[in-house]
């Protein structure tokens, strides 16, 4: 596993940074996203929506469980697992559709541990000084 760390400084900074890693994604790819509340999960992913292509608001899907982009030429899935215990085989049927051909980015994805897809990505977020740290493990 290759891991680096990067402190960002601002929201545009973090989006910078996810732009970088969204670049080297392809549609089957599957990211983990933690970190505390707050830390910018969802900062993290809309930028690297925008690197995609996505036209459309990025916004956290904690309610709502998931969301489906349409990017340039590939769909991104944002899903959050913040309300979540554990994935039951039921709940993986109601989300497995989130990661067919698509990129997937997964916040909180301890909660799916076991049940999810392996990520080729592992990105952790944490409150940093006046920003923030972003640890990012290929794995």
């Amino acid at each position: 596993m290759v891991a680096s760390e990067t402190c960002t400084r601002s929201p545009e900074e973090t989006e910078a940074l996810a732009g970088a890693l969204a670049r080297r994604l392809r549609a089957g790819d599957v990211v983990a996203v933690s970190g505390e509340l707050g830390a910018g999960k969802t900062t993290f992913v809309r930028g690297a929506c925008r690197a995609l292509g996505v036209r459309e608001r990025v916004t956290s899907p904690t309610f709502t469980i998931g969301h489906r982009y349409h990017g340039d030429g590939v769909d991104v899935s944002h899903l959050d697992l913040y309300r979540f215990q554990g994935v039951s085989a039921a709940e993986w049927g109601d989300l497995e559709p989130y990661f067919d051909d698509a990129i997937a980015f997964v916040e909180w994805p301890e909660a799916g541990e076991g049940a999810l897809p392996p990520p080729r990505f592992r990105v952790r977020l944490r409150h940093a000084g006046g920003g923030r740290a972003v640890t990012i493990d290929e794995c």
